[in-house]
């Protein structure tokens, strides 16, 4: 079954709980530097008997869950926002952790006349149609719609942040619905199987592309959000560019490899890889030369992706590949803060 986004189970609690008459309050993190455990975006629904989701763990969300809590069984229903700190020599709005960073929380409690917001979120959130949730003092919580095609193609070389905080008396909290961050798949055989198991846990939305048809690991993937069967020689067009695009190339061998990043080298992503062994990356990256690439083009191309874990079979190739994955990503996290 293909992964849904992380959020999904925190707007879907907080439906089902409003649809029963049960109280129900979103706690989000609206924004966050350094070490802080809890990163921008992250949200619990929390009922008096159950939660869903995350914002950081320890006692600081203990404090914060019971805090939701008090006020769901009191007269007090605005929304609250408040900084945690990190650290115990902070004069003041300390979290009880020591990771040295900070978080601003934001308490909403959400109300009957919510359910239809907060049911769109969920279904757009299951169906992939986008938008935005907007959140702020004077307008409330909003669904505003996804942007037009031409504006999303537009991102390609700049996109948007995926989350925006205007700090203030008239604070305003913006995020984009769905998957922040794209991986893109090329090749659809045991090792790309195993890797969209893994990465079906990591938050990225996921698609195959393979040339081969009736090919039985493609067929089984069903991690994958979408899977396709596309001419190589035209597989630029299959797959856009952006500062959350993700794309590994592990296609049947040297040959494909070489026709898929010919295409692909230059191109605006986040991470470019392909697997394959020292030697066979280096007459890749010697064959892309002689092609007039420049040093700089190859020298983006990651390879032989995964850390080095010397693994053997297509489950320990994955794990390897996923937490390069996952260091890229938070890389780029801490460059964007």
């Amino acid at each position: 079954m293909a992964a849904t986004p992380r959020d999904l189970p925190v707007w879907a609690l907080a439906a089902a709980s409003l649809r029963a008459g049960t109280p129900v309050a979103l706690l989000c993190v609206v924004r966050s530097e350094g070490s802080s455990p809890g990163r921008q975006g992250f949200k619990m629904a929390v009922t008096p008997e159950v939660v869903a989701g995350s914002i950081g763990g320890g006692i600081m969300e203990h404090k914060w869950v019971e805090l939701a809590r008090q006020r769901l069984h009191g007269p007090e229903a605005t929304p609250l926002l408040r900084p945690q700190i990190h650290r115990r020599e902070a004069p003041a709005d300390r979290s009880g952790m020591m990771c040295s960073g900070e978080q601003d929380v934001l308490l909403w409690p959400l109300a009957a006349a919510d359910l239809a917001a907060v049911e769109a979120i969920a279904n757009r959130l299951q169906g992939g149609a986008g938008g935005f949730l907007s959140l702020s003092p004077t307008r409330g919580l909003q669904i505003l719609p996804a942007e037009t095609p031409a504006a999303e193609s537009a991102k390609e070389t700049a996109e948007a942040p995926f989350y925006e905080y205007q700090p203030g008396p008239e604070w305003q909290y913006r995020e984009r619905l769905g998957f922040r961050d794209q991986l893109t798949i090329v090749g659809g055989g045991h090792v790309s199987l195993a890797l969209s198991r893994v990465l079906a846990t990591l938050d990225f939305e996921l698609t195959v592309l393979d040339d081969r048809t009736d090919l039985p690991t493609l067929d089984a993937n069903n991690a994958a959000h979408q899977r396709r069967v596309v001419d190589y020689e035209q597989v630029a067009a299959e797959i856009p560019g952006g500062a959350h695009r993700y794309v590994v190339v592990m296609t049947v061998g040297y040959r494909t490899d070489a026709v898929v990043l010919r295409q692909l080298l230059g191109r605006p992503f986040r991470y470019l890889g392909v697997m394959g062994s020292v030697a066979k990356v280096a007459e890749l990256r010697r064959g892309l030369r002689e092609e007039g690439f420049s040093a700089a083009e190859i020298a983006r191309l990651r390879g032989p992706i995964g850390l080095p874990i010397h693994s053997q079979t297509p489950e320990e190739i994955a794990i390897s590949i996923a937490a390069e994955l996952v260091r890229v990503r938070r890389e780029a996290a801490l460059g964007e803060e």
